[in-house]
C-alpha cells in the first residue's frame, strides 16, 4: 500500500512537470513580441528641432495661439513627461555639441558659431553619444541637420553613426544659389550647400544643391527616411538609436507644398502644423513596428525662439532668443515618452540641462560613458522615471558663444554681462552683478535693486558653481576653436 501511494506521488509530480513545461511552451508561442521585447533595452528616438522656442506648442501655450493646433505633440505630452525648465546653450553648433559630448561646448571647441573660422566642429577625439551607443550594440542613424563639422572626419558617420542624411550646416544657406550677389568662385569655401548622405566608412555623397526649393521639402524626405530606418532596424536582434534633426523652425520658413497656406494665418503656422503631422507619422511608424511600447521618444530643440522677422519664434513668458543669455533663448519645450517607465503627464520645473542627455541614456541603455575626460552632463535616469521628484542638478553656467555671461541657479540669476536681442553687441555689468529671480521676474527685466541686500546670500551657491567650472577649464583647458585632426589632450 506504502508503495502504491510512492509510485502514484510520483506519478503526480512527473504528470505536473509534464504540464508546466507545456504551459510554458504554450505561452512562449502566444506571447506578443512586443511584451517579449520589454525585458531588451529601449530604442532611442531623438527629435531635435531648430530654433523652436518654448511656448510653440499647445502644451506650453502656444499651438492654435500661434496659428494651428499640435495634437499629436499634446498628445505625446500628456503620455510622457513635460520639462518646463529644460536648458541649452544659446548658439546652434554650442546646443548640438553639448548635446552629442555631455560637455559645455567650450570644451570641445565649439563655444560658438564658426563665423571666422573654416575648420570646426567635433575632433575624431571627442566621444559621442552615437558612438557610446554604437560601442554597447546599438543601431545608429542621423536624418537632418549637423552642423557640427563639413569636412571628411567629421560627418556624422565619422562620429557613431551607421548613416546619415541630410545638411551639414544651416537652412540660412538655401537662399545662397538663388541669390543674385552670390559669387561661389570668390573663395574656395563659398560654395553652395548641399543635401548630403554617408554610411560609416564610406565618403560622403553630394546628392543636390540645398536650395530653396530643397528647402521647402527636406524634412519631409528627413521624416520619410526616419520612418523606412524604423521600419528596418526594428526587425534586426538590435536596439536602434535614431538622431532626428529637423530644420524646422530655422529662418527662412518655406513649408512643404501640402502644407502651404492650410491654415490661412501665415507660414509659422503652416510650418507648426506640418511639424505636428512629421512627428505624428514618427510615432506611428513605432507603433506600427511593435516597438512604441519599447522606444524612448524626446523631442526638445537645440536652441529657443528664431530672432529673425517674419519667422521670430515664440517663447511664453521669458525673453529673448538665441544668440541671448535670456530665459527665451536657454529654455527650450522637452517631452520624453517611455510607456510604463516614465509616468505618463508629469510636469516638472526642475533644472535640466542638454548635456545630461548623454549620461542618462548612458545609464539606460548600458552604455559606458568615457572616464578620461570630464563630463558635464547628470544622470537623471531616477528622475525621469520618478524615483526621485527632484533632479539632481539645481544650477549650471550660462554662456554666450565662447564667453561667460553669468550663472543659473535654481530659481534664480547671476549675469555679469547681457545682451538684450541676438544680433545685438553684449554688455558687460559693471560693478555687481546683476540679480534676477525668475519667480517674481521671468523676463528678466527688474534686477533685485530694492532687495538686492536682502538676498544677496544667491550669490555664494552660484559662486560655488562659477568656481567649480572655471578650476576644471585649468585641469583640462579646452580644445582651441578650429582645431584640426588629429586632436590628442
Amino acid at each position: 500500500m506504502r508503495r502504491y501511494i510512492k509510485l502514484r506521488v510520483l506519478d503526480w509530480r512527473i504528470s505536473s512537470n509534464i504540464s508546466l513545461v507545456c504551459l510554458l511552451l504554450f505561452v512562449s508561442m502566444v506571447t506578443p513580441i512586443k511584451a517579449l521585447a520589454q525585458a531588451s533595452r529601449p530604442n532611442i528616438v531623438l527629435v531635435l528641432m531648430d530654433n523652436f522656442g518654448w511656448g510653440e506648442l499647445g502644451s506650453y501655450g502656444g499651438g492654435v495661439i500661434r496659428g494651428a493646433a499640435t495634437p499629436r505633440l499634446d498628445k505625446l505630452a500628456r503620455e510622457g513627461m513635460r520639462l518646463l525648465n529644460f536648458n541649452v546653450e544659446a548658439q546652434c553648433v554650442p546646443s548640438r555639441a553639448a548635446l552629442m559630448t555631455g560637455r559645455y561646448a567650450i570644451r570641445s571647441g565649439n563655444g560658438s558659431v564658426p563665423f571666422f573660422t573654416q575648420t570646426y566642429g567635433l575632433t575624431r577625439w571627442e566621444i559621442t553619444l552615437a558612438e557610446m551607443l554604437s560601442e554597447s550594440g546599438y543601431q545608429t542613424a542621423a536624418f537632418g541637420k549637423w552642423h557640427l563639422g563639413h569636412a571628411e572626419g567629421r560627418y556624422p558617420t565619422d562620429q557613431g553613426f551607421d548613416q546619415w542624411f541630410g545638411i551639414p550646416h544651416s537652412s540660412d544657406e538655401a537662399h545662397w544659389p538663388e541669390g543674385d550677389r552670390f559669387r561661389s568662385e570668390s573663395h574656395e569655401s563659398s560654395k553652395p550647400s548641399y543635401v548630403m548622405s554617408s554610411k560609416k566608412g564610406k565618403k560622403t555623397k553630394k546628392l543636390r544643391v540645398y536650395d530653396l526649393s530643397q528647402r521647402a521639402i527636406i524634412d519631409r524626405d528627413i521624416t520619410n527616411k526616419a520612418i523606412n530606418y524604423i521600419k528596418n532596424a526594428s526587425r534586426n536582434n538590435k536596439p536602434f538609436f535614431a538622431y532626428i534633426p529637423y530644420t524646422a523652425t530655422h529662418y527662412p520658413l518655406i513649408p512643404e507644398q501640402r502644407f502651404k497656406g492650410k491654415t490661412r494665418n501665415g507660414a509659422f503656422a503652416d510650418m507648426l502644423l506640418q511639424i505636428d503631422d512629421y512627428v505624428g507619422r514618427l510615432l506611428d511608424a513605432l507603433e506600427d513596428a511593435g516597438v512604441a511600447d519599447n522606444t524612448i521618444f524626446i523631442f526638445t530643440s537645440d536652441n529657443g525662439g528664431e530672432m529673425f522677422m517674419p519667422a521670430h519664434g515664440f517663447t511664453g513668458p521669458w525673453r529673448g532668443t538665441y544668440f541671448t543669455g535670456l530665459e527665451g533663448s536657454l529654455r527650450v519645450p522637452f517631452i520624453i515618452k517611455w510607456p510604463a517607465r516614465i509616468p505618463a503627464g508629469a510636469v516638472s520645473n526642475e533644472i535640466v540641462h542638454q548635456m545630461d542627455i548623454l549620461p542618462t541614456i548612458a545609464s539606460i541603455a548600458e552604455a559606458q560613458i568615457p572616464s578620461d575626460r570630464i563630463i558635464d552632463g547628470i544622470n537623471q535616469s531616477e528622475f525621469f522615471t520618478g524615483v526621485s521628484q527632484k533632479s539632481k542638478r539645481d544650477g549650471f553656467v550660462v554662456y554666450v558663444g565662447e564667453e561667460i555671461y553669468g550663472v543659473k541657479w535654481r530659481n534664480w540669476k547671476m549675469m555679469t554681462k547681457e545682451v538684450s536681442q541676438g544680433a545685438g553687441v553684449g554688455v558687460k555689468i559693471n560693478s555687481v552683478p546683476q540679480f534676477y529671480d525668475l519667480h517674481t521676474d521671468p523676463k528678466e527685466m527688474y534686477p533685485m535693486d530694492a532687495r538686492i541686500l536682502e538676498d544677496l546670500w544667491v550669490r555664494f551657491p552660484m559662486s560655488e558653481i562659477l568656481k567649480e567650472h572655471v578650476n576644471s577649464l585649468k585641469k583640462e583647458p579646452p580644445i582651441p576653436p578650429g582645431t584640426p585632426d588629429p586632436y590628442t589632450p
